[in-house]
């Protein structure tokens, strides 16, 4: 349940992805429509309609005067007084509906589909949208009608409401409070009156986290996550619950670790899956803590099935200050369902033909005695030190006949995840930087036509394709992703629907480790000189964070654990300590993955014991093949070694040296003469000038002859008698090569060292301001003491040479 994540990559890297940046900030309305090809955006201040060809902008900011009361009312006038677009959707062929907050006096306004243009006729908001851009909301247009649920106003309570045409309904807050400090996060239409025997209506589903009000046996937590439906066709009560929900019910959504007893209570984002109707859809919730300073989330899945079963239920009621279940006669028709057909039958047409004691049984029992438990009573997938913000789930088909779910997660900093479940276990495909600079995910729509998913976010918009399968470079990488998208051609890692004909594709979901036959591959070749008794790095730096590494030397497996061994393996290298003679040759690096060993680096060590030997003259190493059926084709950059300080001469070339010693010395006293001369020159000269200046005034920039450099003022001119500013700073030494040093240690080794288990994983950022890696413990930390107590000289006779 808790993984790793196998692939990493940064946001310079992302393949097939295209951005929008626009004038706005805050893209958090999207809305896409795959038959017309167009993706309409809301920003702040501004609506997007973009496609490929063309993008359409409406300028819809918050008037001066709105700007300037809402700054009176001690608001934020860098994020809050401004037209955030909270609402956006289709309302009839023709026309679309937005809402804005409009610096805290939100307006709502129909929008010219067709010409990209807003209509005259601004309505008034308050009861459709938030004031307030950081409050929860969800909202869906169904049929012409409006349900929206947020805290509308500065001192209401968050209520769940139909908005229009008329009857406007909303929940009831006495003497039983519906909802408390509820915080929305989603909605939902399941048409469920559609082929029903019984002739049941269509219902709305909310999703929010509140105020806890019953009793839980965790009293560290004070809210938890709830599940609420309405019936599309309330029209309330004729007397009793006048202009309200007859039809609300609400219940509790569970999402526990149960090996850590761990209750994550906050629901932060959902995504349904329909299905055929509304007993087979299935929905996916994303769970967090309550306590900020920790971070952690979860993936719940839920039947709408079992949630229908709740709210068929026994009720809770609140007796003596608290919430306990009811035990009681509960009258008929049954308080809080829908209109069937054995309410007509009943001469029950709406919901104001309900009987009083119907309607005030309904008024004082809203919440459910039972709770909604996830499908196999626990998470899909939980994972420690990541917040997710955003879920999205698509279903993708494979080359097995199966049908997996894959979902796209985004995080809190503006990373997305993409994770397949693989009977019921989650693998984690890879991981992807979106943004520059962290910040969270606003939303993700996928659109199954176009192959591609939007994530929008403070600063912009990003869309990528579902899956990148041109970033596997080898049979063995696009086997091992387990990624349902892409599948192994015999030469390239294509995407399975692009090819029609498939027979010839290699692809292994379930395990990730069949199809890839003998394969001879290009092996990165390395070669190492080193005097004995010094300390050698031979790096492997391993694509899969899911890998493991694999030394063999002279075909023997290492196992170097401690100091006394002589070796020391880590996740990036291998280090060789005090090296001996019998140390030297044939070194291999093997990456493990899914029990199956790919040659990576292949490494030449030669340990040199007489000080003085002539150096060998270095010769280009072509792509070493080794045929192997654990052989991966593996590409990365090539390095090249820092020069390494030359050998000592043998004997015989004595004589030279003194000769040339001599000659040093000649160059050496004649410089000095030069050098006291020239001083002599530049003192008498001093002289001079002094005696001059005691007869003459001092000169200005522009009285200096042509022998002087003249400097033209500008706006920055200062006066002669003011002190000049100080000399311009040096300029920052060149950063140093990407190249191995002469003890085998990288340049670049502190920002890539990595130090995995199963529950944690390496996230490489654009840059690293403090040059190193977080994750810089125990390997490298070691290998800093073992260098700090060996300053030998190290001869690198043959410098290295790679191939790809």
């Amino acid at each position: 349940m808790t993984t790793a994540i196998q692939i990493s990559t940064i946001s310079a890297g992302l393949l097939g992805s295209s951005h929008f940046f626009g004038s706005s900030r805050n893209y958090s309305a999207l809305l896409l429509e795959e038959e017309s090809g167009l993706l309409y955006v809301g920003g702040r201040g501004a609506l997007y309609a973009l496609n490929t060809s063309n993008i359409s902008t409406i300028d819809w900011d918050a008037s001066p005067e709105q700007k300037k009361l809402c700054l009176n009312k001690g608001r934020d006038n860098q994020t809050e007084c401004y037209n955030h677009i909270r609402f956006l959707q289709r309302y009839n062929e023709s026309h679309l509906y937005t809402c804005g907050t409009n610096a805290f006096r939100p307006l709502c306004a129909y929008v010219d589909a067709e010409r990209f243009s807003l209509l005259s006729g601004i309505e008034e908001g308050r009861d459709r949208c938030p004031y307030d851009p950081a409050k929860g909301y969800t909202g869906l247009l169904v049929d012409g009608e409006m349900f929206t649920a947020t805290q509308y106003e500065f001192r209401s309570s968050p209520d769940v409401r139909r908005n229009f045409p008329f009857p406007t309904l909303r929940t009831e807050e006495a003497p039983t409070r519906w909802l408390l400090e509820a915080d929305f996060v989603g909605s939902v239409l399941l048409k469920e009156s559609f082929n029903s025997s019984v002739g049941d209506d269509d219902k709305i589903y909310f999703f929010f986290t509140e105020r806890s009000q019953e009793q839980i046996a965790y009293p560290s937590q004070t809210k938890v996550s709830r599940i609420a439906r309405v019936c599309k066709n309330d029209w309330g009560g004729q007397r009793t619950l006048q202009r309200k929900w007859t039809s609300f019910l609400k219940a509790r959504m569970v999402c526990t670790v149960p090996e850590y007893e761990l209750h994550l209570n906050i629901l932060r984002s959902v995504f349904v899956l329909q299905g055929r109707d509304a007993r087979s859809s299935i929905f996916y919730g994303i769970f967090g803590l309550e306590w900020k300073n920790i971070k952690a989330s979860a993936i719940c899945q839920y039947a709408f099935s079992d949630v229908q079963k709740v709210f068929e239920g026994p009720y809770m009621e609140v007796q003596d200050s608290k919430w306990r279940e009811y035990t009681g006669k509960v009258p008929e028709p049954r308080p809080g369902s829908c209109i069937t057909d054995l309410h007509r039958s009943q001469s029950i047409n709406t919901s104001r033909d309900l009987p009083d004691n119907v309607l005030t049984f309904a008024r004082r029992h809203p919440l459910m005695a039972g709770q909604v438990h996830p499908v196999g009573l626990r998470p899909l997938m939980f994972k420690r030190s990541v917040n997710y913000v955003r879920i999205a789930v698509h279903k993708e088909p494979a080359l097995d006949g199966n049908l997996y779910t894959v979902l796209f997660l985004g995080t809190d900093d503006g990373w997305l995840h993409r994770a397949v479940d693989v009977q019921g276990e989650m693998h984690i495909i890879e991981e992807l930087q979106l943004f520059d600079k962290p910040q969270p995910v606003e939303g993700l729509v996928i659109s199954s036509a176009l192959r591609s998913i939007y994530i929008s976010a403070a600063s912009g918009l990003v869309q990528l394709p579902m899956s990148a399968c041109q970033r596997y470079t080898s049979c063995y990488d696009c086997v091992f992703s387990r990624d349902p998208f892409c599948g192994w051609d015999g030469k390239v890692c294509v995407e399975v629907a692009s090819r029609a004909q498939r027979s010839n594709l290699t692809q292994d979901v379930l395990r990730g480790i069949r199809g890839c036959r003998e394969n001879s591959g290009n092996v990165i070749h390395r070669k190492r000189s080193v005097m004995a008794g010094d300390d050698v790095l031979l790096q492997c730096e391993l694509r899969s964070n899911l890998a493991s590494p694999r030394w063999t030397l002279n075909g023997r497996e290492l196992m170097g654990y401690g100091l006394n061994s002589g070796y020391r393996i880590g996740t990036d290298g291998l280090l060789i300590i005090g090296a001996r003679a019998q140390q030297s040759g044939s070194y291999r690096c093997f990456a493990v993955e899914n029990s199956v060993s790919v040659l990576v680096y292949l490494y030449s060590v030669r340990v040199h014991t007489d000080p003085y030997f002539p150096v060998e003259p270095t010769a280009a190493t072509e792509p070493t093949v080794v045929p192997s059926t654990t052989v991966m084709a593996t590409s990365v950059p090539s390095e090249q070694p820092l020069p390494s300080p030359p050998a000592p001469l043998p004997p015989q070339f004595q004589t030279y040296r003194h000769m040339e010693a001599v000659y040093i010395s000649l160059v050496a006293i004649l410089g000095g003469l030069c050098l006291v001369l020239t001083v002599v020159l530049l003192y008498v000269s001093f002289c001079t000038r002094r005696a001059d200046r005691r007869s003459t005034s001092v000169p200005t920039f522009g009285d200096l002859g042509d022998g002087f450099l003249q400097i033209v003022p500008g706006e920055g001119q200062l006066s002669p008698a003011k002190t000049p500013p100080p000399a311009p700073p040096l300029p920052m030494p060149p950063p140093l090569p990407n190249m191995d040093y002469a003890n085998g240690l990288s340049a670049t080794l502190p920002s890539v060292l990595r130090k995995m288990n199963g529950n944690s994983y390496v996230l490489l950022r654009q840059a690293d301001s403090e040059g190193m890696s977080p994750l810089y413990h125990s390997f490298t930390e070691e290998l800093n003491r073992i260098l700090e107590k060996r300053k030998h000289t190290q001869l690198s006779l043959q410098p290295d040479e790679s191939s790809i």
